[in-house]
């Protein structure tokens, strides 16, 4: 019987919590929690994302606000949006969709941000403090991985862990974090040699690469666990992730399916990390 790792189930014990953490605040005579999101341009897949947010927000009482913005628009626009909604009193975490027009520099964008309203957790002061094992506000699907495999209750002290995919975004920041609970960590890569011998040699294996089933069942050992952070869609359009879960959740003592798995747990914990923002003005 396959063992699922659920994080629809999960993400939804959390947003309960959060509900009632709100409930109470606003309930003591305080304001709710604020989040500005921000998306620029078209991308259909951002549109969804960005949606989906707004709509938790919604659901759970945390008061919201949405700036849809051209694809055309210069990067000093973008940027002066920003500097606003850091003067914004009601405004408690900041969200740039991601990506942005190529005209627009990322980096800038984000450390534009200020880091107490960074709830993407993508700000290079809030990726240092992660460094040094003072975790303020973590990158959301990290963040919502390590909460996974704590409410599952795997220990992962000593375990031998490898993440595949070094993205600023899933990967590195992953790796701290991991890092910080007394995992030994290999973070593998496109130019990574060997990698199957690595992931064989693995407790935990984590894809994060966007590549099609690239996980396949002679790379993982028997009783391993595996993270599957890829969101694909297949010739029929259908979405799948990085690994080839019908085989390779043969072999595993636990594992999360696509969807269904570290999805829900993204939007989760960002507004796990709008409402600590808030509480931290209190």
């Amino acid at each position: 019987m396959i063992k699922i790792i659920d994080g629809k189930k999960i993400s939804a014990e959390i947003k309960e919590e959060i509900k009632v953490e709100i409930d109470k605040l606003i309930k003591g005579g305080k304001r709710a929690p604020g989040l500005a999101v921000v998306i620029v341009g078209e991308n259909p897949a951002s549109k969804v994302y960005v949606n989906s947010k707004v709509k938790t927000c919604s659901a759970l009482g945390i008061y919201s606000e949405k700036y849809s913005l051209g694809s055309e628009i210069k990067e000093g626009e973008l940027l002066k949006l920003i500097e606003e909604l850091n003067n914004k009193e009601e405004i408690d975490g900041i969200l740039v969709q991601l990506p942005l027009p190529k005209h627009i520099d990322e980096k800038k964008v984000i450390e534009a941000i200020k880091p107490n309203k960074d709830v993407d957790g993508f700000h290079p002061i809030n990726l240092g403090k992660l460094v040094i094992g003072k975790n303020e506000f973590e990158p959301c699907t990290p963040y919502g991985i390590m909460e996974l495999l704590k409410r599952y209750k795997i220990n992962l002290a000593g375990k031998d862990i490898v993440i595949v995919g070094r993205s600023n975004i899933v990967g590195k920041p992953l790796a701290l974090m991991l890092t910080n609970e007394s995992a030994t960590v290999t973070l593998c890569h496109s130019k990574t040699k060997d990698l199957s011998q690595k992931t064989l040699n693995a407790d935990i294996v984590i894809m994060a690469i966007g590549r099609e089933k690239f996980l396949t069942e002679d790379m993982v050992k028997e009783g391993s666990i595996v993270i599957d952070v890829g969101i694909n869609r297949n010739k029929l359009g259908k979405l799948c992730g990085d690994v080839d879960f019908e085989n390779v959740s043969k072999k595993t003592s636990l594992i999360t399916p696509v969807p269904g798995g570290i999805g829900p747990m993204t939007i989760a914990m960002l507004m796990k990390n709008t409402v600590k923002s808030r509480m931290k003005k209190i």
